[in-house]
Order: C-alpha cells, then structure tokens, then sequence
C-alpha cells in the first residue's frame, strides 16, 4: 500500500441551541472544532516489561511547550542529541498497557520499530492534530483515510 498525504474531515463539536454560531445567538458563525489531546495507539512489537509481559496499546498526549523546552536542559541530551526523542515520548506518552509511569527508562527499551512509529505519530499529532494519512490502492489506484494510530490486524 503507498501512502499518500490526503486531508481528512475534522471532528466537529456539537452545537447546542443558543451556543455561539446558531442562528439568534451572538457568537461567531462558525463553531471551532472540538480540540482532542490524546491520542490511543497500538504498538506494532508491543513493550516487554520485567516480567515479561508485552504492552501493545497506549495514549499519548498533545505536547507543550514546556514539553519540548525542558528535555533540551537534561544532561542525557546535551551528550546525545539523539536522545532526545527519548525524554520527550517519556514526557507525552501517558499509558503503555498497564505502565501509567511512563518516562525515558522505558521508551529506551521499546523495540527500534515501535520507536519508530511513535515518533512519526508524535509528529503527525503535534503538527497535523490527527493521527489519519491519505493511502492509495497500488492495484486500483482508490483512495482513502486510514488511521495510522493502528490497532489489530485490518483495524487501522
């Protein structure tokens, strides 16, 4: 399948008699779409804990300012540029399976292809606020919307 960068319809809030931007109110004519900040996902390999145990689905979070600031101030990433990646999925992701403290000990023991893809959805919901790509068939040439946050086979 080759992906294509499409643009996607954006959720809507519902609106509600006498909100700003229905007829007879006083707001603006049109409403703002309805912010999302987070984000599940499904990890391709999955995360081995200590016991073994593989953690496969997870929630990250919008990212801050103060998000991407702090890291650039770590010991660890003045050695390393590269490992800030690291300390800044340690600080957006907020879930991985049971794990609810998530920091940059255990994102440096994720598998290189899950790494991989939550930097990319770390990019795609930062920049783009979605976690949904454009796709073509390469049979038939159809477009359509997938969402690449993934999940079980044939879901995404």
């Amino acid at each position: 399948m080759r992906r294509v960068m499409a643009s996607a319809p954006v959720e809507e809030a519902p609106v509600s008699p006498g909100s700003p931007g229905t007829p007879g109110s006083l707001g603006s004519p049109t409403e703002r779409p309805k912010l999302r900040t987070e984000f599940a996902f499904e990890l391709p390999r999955g995360y081995v804990d200590d016991e073994g145990k593989v953690h496969h689905s997870g929630v990250m979070r919008l990212a801050t300012a103060r998000d991407e600031l702090i890291p650039l101030r770590d010991d660890r990433v003045r050695e390393n540029p590269a490992f800030l990646t690291v300390v800044l999925l340690g600080r957006v992701i907020t879930r991985i399976g049971d794990i609810t403290d998530v920091h940059a000990g255990i994102i440096e023991n994720l598998f290189a292809s899950d790494l991989a893809f939550l930097q990319d959805m770390y990019r795609r919901v930062n920049s783009e606020g979605h976690t949904r790509a454009g796709v073509a068939c390469p049979e038939c040439g159809h477009s359509f919307v997938v969402d690449v946050a993934g999940g079980r086979l044939g879901e995404s």
